[in-house]
């Protein structure tokens, strides 16, 4: 009898960590960008970046991320059920598409693998969530801060592959996108709402198409 109440005792401990997070299938979140010690980058780029958003999209499988300024725009459409990945480019009239194969979008995050992840007794709140604080270090030694939400997770986390070792939706983070100085993207706006399948389709026409 001991050993029975002792099975269903841990069954429920299981089912309530795992009840504990949920998995989003269907979002789309809107991030803003901050610079970090503006003073040691270009005027100009920082102008650039303060003018310019992110906007993420999940959908089952499915995962897109729009990076858009004045001057250009940049998607990331990501497929896990094969891995691939096709990058979208617009910089003024001229439009590129790079096609980025399973294997090869493993070798380009490669920097990202075996990484070491401290997380921190640190919380602070983002859209209503209680985030939690992690530190993650490169195998340089470079290291960025993220935040993210433990009750929710995206059902797709490879198309930011340094996260996809993190528990929870990540709702802030550092990194340096091209500059020294660190850039912070937090999360303004989160919405469940249906995302059109459109968002993931691959443009056929209109594109030049680039080797990766």
């Amino acid at each position: 009898m001991r050993y029975l109440l002792n099975i269903v005792f841990v069954c429920c401990l299981v089912s309530s960590a795992f009840a504990q997070t949920r998995v989003v299938a269907e979002c789309t979140v809107s991030f803003a960008i901050r610079v970090n010690n503006e003073s040691q980058i270009d005027k100009d780029a920082v102008a650039l970046l303060k003018q310019s958003s992110k906007t993420v999209y999940i959908k089952g499988n499915n995962s897109r991320s729009d990076l858009t300024s004045p001057s250009f725009s940049q998607s990331l459409i990501y497929n896990k059920a094969n891995g691939n990945a096709v990058i979208l480019r617009e910089i003024g009239a001229n439009k590129f598409l790079t096609k980025i194969e399973a294997a090869k979008w493993l070798k380009q995050n490669e920097k990202f693998s075996d990484m070491l992840i401290q997380f921190t007794e640190e919380k602070k709140q983002i859209l209503g969530y209680d985030c939690k604080h992690a530190v993650m270090q490169l195998k340089d030694g470079s290291t960025f801060s993220v935040y993210y939400a433990s009750t929710i997770t995206p059902s797709v986390r490879e198309f930011e592959y340094q996260f996809k070792d993190i528990p929870g939706f990540v709702l802030e983070y550092e990194a340096k996108d091209g500059y020294t100085q660190k850039i912070t993207y937090t999360a303004t706006k989160i919405s469940f709402n249906p995302v059109s399948a459109a968002k993931f389709e691959i443009p056929t026409t209109g594109y030049r198409l680039l080797n990766d």
